[in-house]
């Protein structure tokens, strides 16, 4: 089961990765002379500054309200989903002012044991980016797909520079920038992730409406209960990891305030046992007929 303390483990672990893939990336793009994997290197460090920012988002995101934060700490997980993917796009853009500075520069070709290590950071990438993946998909957490995508932008640049230094290997002279102009590709896959990670983090911040089927199905759900005639409103927005909502329920107009009052409780129980992230629910409770009465 997944629950949110596996958004730490999960990020934890791609910070330990991500130090030793740095390290190894840094030091043979610098022995084997090849710029695309010190690019790969220079990532990797952006990857464990993303890493530990993601890592601080949960764990303030996590904890419960309090005097001072009524409805939770949840912006915190956004707002690092925010800061997560202006890294990604920072990286793109040093990447390939880097890489347009190594093509406009003469120099050796790679050496060949590059290739052994960028077949070992793609796999290893991949990997991490699948773990990370599956677990942000499960927490609706967009500090953790947009680290996930960080994590395959790097297998991304690791890709195209094997393709690079392949071609420079095998062409031979006149060919020795051929991984420069392949991590100079690969910024535009990355600078395109990371400006579709952004805009709905930057949605969470502003409190977006959820999506039409999230919607949907809470507006079933409360339906369903005896007594609850209809939903006028239903307003959602997520915070962190989860949902906040305020829906208006209608209810005959001639019932008691006590079993107004009831059938209010058991909308908000009903969601809040729902099999869906909701961490808190205001429910408003609507006569049948007022539109009528105002209409008059």
């Amino acid at each position: 089961m997944i629950t949110k303390e596996s958004g730490l483990r999960v990020s934890g672990s791609a910070i330990a990765i991500n130090i030793i893939l740095a390290l190894v990336k840094t030091t043979t793009g610098i022995v084997g002379n090849s710029y695309a994997l010190v690019a790969d290197g220079i990532e990797s460090t952006a990857d464990i500054v993303s890493s530990l920012i993601v890592f601080g988002g949960l764990k303030i995101a996590i904890k419960p309200p309090d005097d001072n934060h009524p409805y939770g700490h949840g912006k915190a997980e956004s707002i690092a989903g925010v800061i997560v993917a202006l890294f990604l796009l920072a990286a793109a853009v040093l990447i390939a002012m880097q890489s347009i500075r190594e093509i406009r520069t003469p120099h050796h070709a790679p050496a060949w044991y590059t290739l052994l290590v960028l077949v070992g950071v793609i796999i290893t990438k991949e990997v991490l980016f699948r773990k990370m993946s599956h677990v942000g998909e499960a927490l609706e957490s967009s500090a953790l797909k947009s680290d996930a995508w960080h994590q395959r932008s790097d297998a991304l640049t690791s890709s195209a520079a094997f393709v690079g230094i392949s071609i420079a290997l095998i062409g031979g002279p006149g060919y020795e920038t051929a991984d420069d102009w392949a991590a100079l590709l690969a910024c535009g896959v990355i600078f395109f992730n990371g400006i579709r990670l952004l805009l709905p983090a930057v949605n969470e911040v502003m409190d977006a409406a959820a999506p039409d089927d999230i919607e949907r199905q809470v507006r079933l759900m409360a339906s369903e209960i005896d007594g609850v005639i209809e939903i006028e409103k239903c307003r959602i927005r997520k915070s962190g990891l989860g949902y906040l909502m305020d829906i208006h329920v209608v209810v005959d107009g001639d019932t008691t305030v006590r079993n107004g009052h009831k059938i209010g409780h058991i909308v908000q129980n009903r969601l809040l046992k729902a099999p869906m992230p909701i961490t808190d629910v205001i429910v408003h409770i609507e006569p049948d007929g007022l539109k009528l009465e105002h209409d008059d």
